[in-house]
C-alpha cells in the first residue's frame, strides 16, 4: 500500500499528469495520458519504457 504523502507528489513522467493508484491492480494510471506504470514491492516504477498504455475497452 502506497502511503498518501507520495501518492500527493507523485507525477506521470510521460505528460506530468495526475496518476491514481489501483491497489487491486497495484498499478498508478495517468488521469490525463492513461499510462500505466506498475507498482512491485510497495515501489512504484515510474519509467515511461517500463509502463503500458491504458488497455482501450
Amino acid at each position: 500500500m502506497l502511503k498518501p504523502e507520495l501518492l500527493e507528489i507523485l507525477c506521470c513522467p510521460k505528460c506530468k499528469g495526475d496518476v491514481v493508484y489501483k491497489a487491486e491492480e497495484n498499478t498508478l494510471t495517468c488521469k490525463s495520458c492513461g499510462h500505466v506504470y506498475q507498482v512491485k514491492d510497495d515501489i512504484p516504477i515510474m519509467l515511461v519504457d517500463e509502463g503500458s498504455e491504458k488497455p482501450s475497452s
